[in-house]
Protein backbone atom coordinates (compact mmCIF):
# COMPACT_ATOMS: atom_id res chain seq x y z
CA UNK A 1 0.00 0.00 0.00
CA UNK A 2 1.14 3.64 -0.83
CA UNK A 3 1.60 5.97 2.17
CA UNK A 4 -0.63 8.56 1.80
CA UNK A 5 -2.02 9.15 5.56
CA UNK A 6 -0.07 10.81 8.26
CA UNK A 7 -0.03 11.83 11.95
CA UNK A 8 1.20 15.06 13.65
CA UNK A 9 1.33 14.74 17.48
CA UNK A 10 1.08 17.98 18.54
CA UNK A 11 -1.15 17.89 21.63
CA UNK A 12 1.64 19.48 24.05
CA UNK A 13 0.92 22.33 26.47
CA UNK A 14 4.01 24.94 24.50
CA UNK A 15 4.82 25.73 28.40
CA UNK A 16 8.63 26.62 26.98
CA UNK A 17 6.86 29.37 25.49
CA UNK A 18 4.61 30.73 27.73
CA UNK A 19 3.00 33.10 28.00
CA UNK A 20 2.41 33.24 24.22
CA UNK A 21 1.21 30.13 24.40
CA UNK A 22 -1.34 30.54 26.83
CA UNK A 23 -4.44 31.02 24.59
CA UNK A 24 -2.36 30.06 21.12
CA UNK A 25 -1.32 26.53 20.19
CA UNK A 26 2.59 26.49 20.04
CA UNK A 27 2.40 24.94 16.63
CA UNK A 28 0.47 28.07 15.39
CA UNK A 29 4.00 30.45 16.47
CA UNK A 30 5.28 31.43 12.65
CA UNK A 31 8.46 31.21 12.10
CA UNK A 32 8.86 34.51 9.56
CA UNK A 33 5.13 34.25 8.26
CA UNK A 34 4.33 30.34 8.10
CA UNK A 35 3.02 28.80 11.58
CA UNK A 36 4.60 25.70 12.55
CA UNK A 37 2.37 23.46 11.98
CA UNK A 38 2.31 24.41 8.05
CA UNK A 39 5.86 23.19 7.88
CA UNK A 40 4.83 20.04 8.95
CA UNK A 41 2.09 19.55 6.55
CA UNK A 42 4.03 21.12 3.78
CA UNK A 43 6.56 18.64 4.47
CA UNK A 44 4.11 15.59 4.45
CA UNK A 45 3.05 16.36 1.09
CA UNK A 46 6.65 17.00 -1.15
CA UNK A 47 6.68 13.04 0.51
CA UNK A 48 3.30 12.16 -0.95
CA UNK A 49 1.33 12.79 1.71
CA UNK A 50 -2.47 13.40 1.08
CA UNK A 51 -4.54 12.76 4.36
CA UNK A 52 -3.29 14.44 7.87
CA UNK A 53 -4.53 13.86 11.30
CA UNK A 54 -3.31 16.18 13.73
CA UNK A 55 -3.35 14.98 17.38
CA UNK A 56 -5.02 17.96 19.83
CA UNK A 57 -5.56 18.55 23.32
CA UNK A 58 -9.28 20.02 23.66
CA UNK A 59 -8.75 24.03 22.86
CA UNK A 60 -5.94 23.29 20.11
CA UNK A 61 -8.85 23.33 17.52
CA UNK A 62 -7.14 26.07 15.49
CA UNK A 63 -4.32 23.68 14.31
CA UNK A 64 -6.92 22.49 11.78
CA UNK A 65 -8.90 25.48 11.23
CA UNK A 66 -5.61 27.15 9.65
CA UNK A 67 -6.08 24.79 6.99
CA UNK A 68 -9.33 25.44 6.17
CA UNK A 69 -11.59 27.94 4.48
CA UNK A 70 -12.27 31.59 5.91
CA UNK A 71 -14.65 33.40 3.51
CA UNK A 72 -14.82 36.44 5.59
CA UNK A 73 -11.30 36.55 5.62
CA UNK A 74 -11.02 36.00 1.67
CA UNK A 75 -14.11 38.10 0.86
CA UNK A 76 -12.21 41.24 2.40
CA UNK A 77 -9.12 40.03 0.53
CA UNK A 78 -10.58 40.02 -2.73
CA UNK A 79 -12.46 43.31 -1.93
CA UNK A 80 -9.03 44.90 -1.68
CA UNK A 81 -7.57 43.59 -4.34
CA UNK A 82 -5.07 41.36 -2.38
CA UNK A 83 -4.88 38.38 -5.11
CA UNK A 84 -1.63 37.58 -4.08
CA UNK A 85 -2.34 36.89 -0.55
CA UNK A 86 -5.82 35.00 -1.32
CA UNK A 87 -4.36 32.70 -4.01
CA UNK A 88 -1.68 31.88 -0.96
CA UNK A 89 -4.38 31.41 1.71
CA UNK A 90 -6.15 28.84 -0.89
CA UNK A 91 -3.10 27.22 -1.77
CA UNK A 92 -3.31 26.11 2.10
CA UNK A 93 -6.47 24.81 2.23
CA UNK A 94 -5.34 22.85 -0.70
CA UNK A 95 -2.22 21.29 0.52
CA UNK A 96 -3.90 17.93 1.89
CA UNK A 97 -7.07 16.77 3.95
CA UNK A 98 -6.03 18.01 6.83
CA UNK A 99 -8.56 17.23 10.01
CA UNK A 100 -7.96 16.45 14.05
CA UNK A 101 -8.25 13.90 16.88
CA UNK A 102 -7.74 14.25 20.41
CA UNK A 103 -5.49 12.97 22.87
CA UNK A 104 -7.50 13.50 26.26
CA UNK A 105 -4.54 12.81 28.57
CA UNK A 106 -0.72 13.63 27.75
CA UNK A 107 0.48 9.67 28.01
CA UNK A 108 3.39 10.21 25.62
CA UNK A 109 4.58 10.21 22.24
CA UNK A 110 3.53 5.89 21.82
CA UNK A 111 0.05 6.61 22.70
CA UNK A 112 -0.57 10.10 20.85
CA UNK A 113 0.32 7.83 17.62
CA UNK A 114 -1.90 5.58 18.80
CA UNK A 115 -5.14 8.10 19.03
CA UNK A 116 -5.22 7.89 15.10
CA UNK A 117 -5.69 4.65 15.06
CA UNK A 118 -9.27 4.24 14.06
CA UNK A 119 -7.87 6.82 11.69
CA UNK A 120 -5.35 5.32 9.99
CA UNK A 121 -6.89 1.88 9.84
CA UNK A 122 -4.55 -1.23 8.77
CA UNK A 123 -2.66 1.24 6.16
CA UNK A 124 0.98 2.53 6.26
CA UNK A 125 1.65 5.82 7.43
CA UNK A 126 3.83 8.55 8.44
CA UNK A 127 4.40 10.10 12.13
CA UNK A 128 6.18 13.69 12.13
CA UNK A 129 6.87 15.53 15.32
CA UNK A 130 6.35 19.37 14.23
CA UNK A 131 8.89 20.64 17.20
CA UNK A 132 11.81 19.01 14.43
CA UNK A 133 11.30 21.84 11.20
CA UNK A 134 13.18 19.87 8.33
CA UNK A 135 15.43 22.13 5.18
CA UNK A 136 12.00 23.22 3.34
CA UNK A 137 14.24 22.94 0.55
CA UNK A 138 14.62 18.94 0.80
CA UNK A 139 12.24 16.19 0.70
CA UNK A 140 14.24 13.55 3.38
CA UNK A 141 10.71 12.10 4.48
CA UNK A 142 10.23 11.30 0.55
CA UNK A 143 13.19 9.43 0.50
CA UNK A 144 12.18 7.59 3.65
CA UNK A 145 9.10 6.49 2.32
CA UNK A 146 10.81 4.90 -1.01
CA UNK A 147 12.86 3.19 1.61
CA UNK A 148 9.94 1.59 3.40
CA UNK A 149 7.96 1.22 -0.16
CA UNK A 150 11.12 -0.95 -1.39
CA UNK A 151 11.94 -3.05 1.95
CA UNK A 152 7.94 -2.78 3.64
CA UNK A 153 9.91 -2.61 6.68
CA UNK A 154 9.73 0.70 9.21
CA UNK A 155 11.68 3.58 8.50
CA UNK A 156 13.12 6.01 11.20
CA UNK A 157 14.98 9.13 10.37
CA UNK A 158 18.58 9.90 12.70
CA UNK A 159 20.91 12.52 13.41
CA UNK A 160 24.50 12.55 15.23
CA UNK A 161 24.01 13.80 18.54
CA UNK A 162 27.27 15.05 20.50
CA UNK A 163 28.87 14.21 24.13
CA UNK A 164 26.31 13.28 26.42
CA UNK A 165 23.20 14.67 25.11
CA UNK A 166 21.81 11.83 23.88
CA UNK A 167 20.45 11.58 27.12
CA UNK A 168 17.68 13.33 26.20
CA UNK A 169 16.87 11.54 23.38
CA UNK A 170 15.81 8.48 21.91
CA UNK A 171 19.36 6.06 20.61
CA UNK A 172 19.14 3.56 18.24
CA UNK A 173 21.19 0.32 17.82
CA UNK A 174 22.23 0.14 14.76
CA UNK A 175 24.55 -2.95 12.93
CA UNK A 176 26.32 -0.80 10.68
CA UNK A 177 26.01 3.05 11.76
CA UNK A 178 28.11 3.77 8.67
CA UNK A 179 25.48 2.45 6.08
CA UNK A 180 23.24 4.69 3.50
CA UNK A 181 20.07 2.64 5.23
CA UNK A 182 21.44 0.98 8.52
CA UNK A 183 19.53 -2.09 9.90
CA UNK A 184 18.44 -1.19 13.23
CA UNK A 185 18.64 -3.83 16.40
CA UNK A 186 16.97 -1.68 19.03
CA UNK A 187 16.34 1.43 20.65
CA UNK A 188 16.43 3.14 23.79
CA UNK A 189 14.58 5.98 25.30
CA UNK A 190 16.99 8.51 26.94
CA UNK A 191 19.82 6.42 27.72
CA UNK A 192 22.30 6.72 30.46
CA UNK A 193 25.48 8.49 27.99
CA UNK A 194 27.90 5.54 29.15
CA UNK A 195 25.30 2.38 28.28
CA UNK A 196 23.85 4.33 25.26
CA UNK A 197 24.26 1.94 21.63
CA UNK A 198 25.11 4.72 19.49
CA UNK A 199 25.06 8.49 19.17
CA UNK A 200 22.57 8.22 16.34
CA UNK A 201 19.35 9.59 17.70
CA UNK A 202 15.49 9.67 16.81
CA UNK A 203 14.95 12.91 14.37
CA UNK A 204 10.70 13.20 14.66
CA UNK A 205 10.37 11.29 11.48
CA UNK A 206 8.71 7.55 11.03
CA UNK A 207 7.45 6.07 8.47
CA UNK A 208 5.57 2.64 10.08
CA UNK A 209 3.10 -0.53 9.38
CA UNK A 210 -0.65 -0.25 11.19
CA UNK A 211 1.22 -3.12 12.54
CA UNK A 212 3.09 -1.05 14.89
CA UNK A 213 -0.44 -0.05 17.23
CA UNK A 214 -0.94 -3.52 18.18
CA UNK A 215 2.96 -3.24 19.24
CA UNK A 216 2.02 0.10 21.05
CA UNK A 217 -1.38 -1.71 22.80
CA UNK A 218 1.14 -4.54 24.64
CA UNK A 219 3.40 -2.03 25.80
CA UNK A 220 4.32 -1.29 29.26
CA UNK A 221 5.24 2.06 30.47
CA UNK A 222 8.26 3.24 29.47
CA UNK A 223 10.22 6.07 30.78
CA UNK A 224 8.69 9.67 32.28
CA UNK A 225 5.68 6.17 33.56
CA UNK A 226 4.76 6.61 29.38
CA UNK A 227 3.91 4.77 26.78
CA UNK A 228 7.00 5.81 23.93
CA UNK A 229 6.88 5.18 20.43
CA UNK A 230 10.94 4.53 20.96
CA UNK A 231 10.02 1.36 22.56
CA UNK A 232 7.62 0.40 20.04
CA UNK A 233 10.24 0.84 17.70
CA UNK A 234 12.93 -1.12 20.12
CA UNK A 235 10.61 -3.81 19.48
CA UNK A 236 10.70 -3.67 15.74
CA UNK A 237 14.37 -3.41 15.81
CA UNK A 238 14.20 -6.56 18.01
CA UNK A 239 12.29 -8.46 14.69
CA UNK A 240 14.26 -7.29 12.52
CA UNK A 241 12.17 -4.80 10.94
CA UNK A 242 13.34 -1.33 11.34
CA UNK A 243 15.78 0.55 9.22
CA UNK A 244 17.43 4.13 9.82
CA UNK A 245 18.40 6.60 7.56
CA UNK A 246 20.99 9.09 9.06
CA UNK A 247 19.67 13.03 8.13
CA UNK A 248 22.46 15.41 7.40
CA UNK A 249 20.88 18.38 6.24
CA UNK A 250 19.67 21.51 8.42
CA UNK A 251 17.27 21.22 10.92
CA UNK A 252 16.32 22.86 14.17
CA UNK A 253 14.55 22.27 17.39
CA UNK A 254 11.76 25.11 17.30
CA UNK A 255 10.27 23.39 20.17
CA UNK A 256 13.18 25.76 21.99
CA UNK A 257 13.01 29.04 22.19
CA UNK A 258 16.90 29.07 21.04
CA UNK A 259 16.18 26.88 18.30
CA UNK A 260 12.90 28.62 17.22
CA UNK A 261 15.09 32.10 16.68
CA UNK A 262 18.28 29.99 14.91
CA UNK A 263 15.21 28.88 12.18
CA UNK A 264 13.67 31.94 12.34
CA UNK A 265 16.72 33.88 11.37
CA UNK A 266 18.11 30.81 8.94
CA UNK A 267 15.36 30.89 7.07
CA UNK A 268 14.67 34.37 6.41
CA UNK A 269 18.31 35.53 5.06
CA UNK A 270 16.95 33.11 2.79
CA UNK A 271 14.06 34.74 1.50
CA UNK A 272 14.47 36.77 -1.75
CA UNK A 273 11.35 39.28 -0.40
CA UNK A 274 12.61 39.79 3.29
CA UNK A 275 16.23 38.69 2.79
CA UNK A 276 18.68 41.37 1.53
CA UNK A 277 17.14 43.97 3.79
CA UNK A 278 17.32 41.31 6.82
CA UNK A 279 20.88 40.26 5.85
CA UNK A 280 21.84 44.03 5.87
CA UNK A 281 20.13 44.44 9.45
CA UNK A 282 21.72 41.58 11.04
CA UNK A 283 25.00 43.01 9.68
CA UNK A 284 24.56 46.37 11.17
CA UNK A 285 24.39 44.58 14.54
CA UNK A 286 28.24 43.24 14.30
CA UNK A 287 29.26 47.44 14.19
CA UNK A 288 27.57 48.07 17.73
Amino acid sequence: MKVTKAVIPAAGLGTRFLPATRALPKNLLPVIDRPIIQYAVEELVRAGISEVWIVISKGQEALVEHFRSSPELESALEAKGKVDLLAELKAIQQLAAVDYVYQDEPHGLGHAVACARDQIGDEPFAALLPDELFDPKENFLGRMVEVFDESGQAVVAVHDVPGDDIRLYGAIDPVDPSADVMEVKGVVEKPDPAEAPSHLSLSGRYVLGSDVFDILDDLPRGAGNEIQLADALGVLGGQGRLKAIRYEGKRWDVGKKEGFLEATVALAIDRDDVGPGFRQFLASLGTK
